[in-house]
C-alpha cells in the first residue's frame, strides 16, 4: 500500500540537489496523479497533466500513454505565460505514466500504470500502481537540445545492466519514451509531446438522389462537349 502511494504520486524520487536545481530552472514537471468520477458516465477515471520541458543542462518531462503504450487526446490544452510547465490535460479509463529526468546526457525513466481497483461496494475505489519499467544512468550522446535538434522524437537513450548488456524497453512503449526524450531535450517548453488532439471524424453521408441525377447529367454533357456533339 505504500509502495503504491509513493508511486502514484512520484514515480522517480529526487534527491533534495535534484529538486532544488528543477525549481531554480523553473521545471515544474507534475507527476502527480489524480482519480476521478464522471457522473455521467458512471465510471471513475485517472487523471494527469503532460508537463515539463528542459534548459540545455537539465530536463524534466512527464507524459502518459494508453494502457499498452498507445497515445491518448488530450481533455484540453493549458496555456501560459511561463514555459517548462503544464501542457495538457490527459483523462483515461487506465493510464501509464512516462517520467524522465535527463541531466546533459544521462538519463532515468520510470513508467507506470494506473487504474482504479474496487474495494469494497459502494465505496470509492483506490487507485492501483504498477511498475513496467525503472533504470536509471542511461546514456544517449546526442545534444537533442542544440546541434541535433533534428532528431528529435526518433531516438530515445539506452540503458544498460551492471555487467553492460543492454536493457530494452517494454514492448509497445518505443513512441512514448521517445516523445517523453524530446520532452526532456524541449528547450522552453510549450507544448505536449505525445498528447494530441483527435478530430472525430464525421460520417460521411450519401449524396440526395436528385443530386446524383444532377451530377449524371453534367457529366454526361462534358462527355458530349469532349466528343463535339
Amino acid at each position: 500500500m505504500e509502495s503504491d502511494r509513493r508511486l502514484n504520486r512520484w514515480g522517480l524520487t529526487f534527491t533534495p540537489t535534484v529538486i532544488n536545481r528543477l525549481r531554480k530552472l523553473a521545471i515544474y514537471g507534475q507527476p502527480q496523479l489524480s482519480l476521478e468520477h464522471q457522473g455521467r458516465a458512471k465510471r471513475y477515471v485517472v487523471r494527469g497533466v503532460e508537463s515539463g520541458g528542459a534548459t540545455d543542462d537539465v530536463g524534466y518531462y512527464v507524459s502518459f500513454a494508453g494502457e499498452n503504450g498507445e497515445p491518448l487526446p488530450w481533455l484540453q490544452t493549458l496555456d501560459s505565460l511561463a514555459v517548462n510547465g503544464p501542457h495538457a490535460v490527459v483523462i483515461a479509463p487506465v493510464l501509464t505514466r512516462i517520467e524522465v529526468l535527463r541531466i546533459a546526457r544521462t538519463y532515468e525513466l520510470c513508467i507506470t500504470r494506473h487504474r482504479p481497483v474496487a474495494v469494497e461496494a459502494r465505496q470509492r475505489p483506490k487507485l492501483e500502481a504498477e511498475e513496467v519499467f525503472r533504470a536509471k544512468h542511461g546514456y544517449l550522446a546526442l545534444e537533442l537540445w542544440g546541434k541535433d535538434k533534428e532528431l528529435t522524437g526518433c531516438v530515445s537513450p539506452q540503458f544498460f545492466t551492471r555487467s553492460g548488456e543492454e536493457v530494452e524497453l517494454p514492448s509497445g512503449f518505443d513512441e512514448a519514451v521517445k516523445a517523453a526524450t524530446r520532452g526532456a531535450n524541449c528547450v522552453a517548453c510549450s507544448h505536449p509531446h505525445f498528447s494530441r488532439l483527435v478530430a472525430q471524424q464525421q460520417e460521411q453521408q450519401p449524396p440526395p438522389a436528385h443530386e446524383e441525377e444532377q451530377e449524371s447529367t453534367m457529366s454526361a454533357d462534358v462527355a458530349s462537349l469532349a466528343q463535339g456533339v
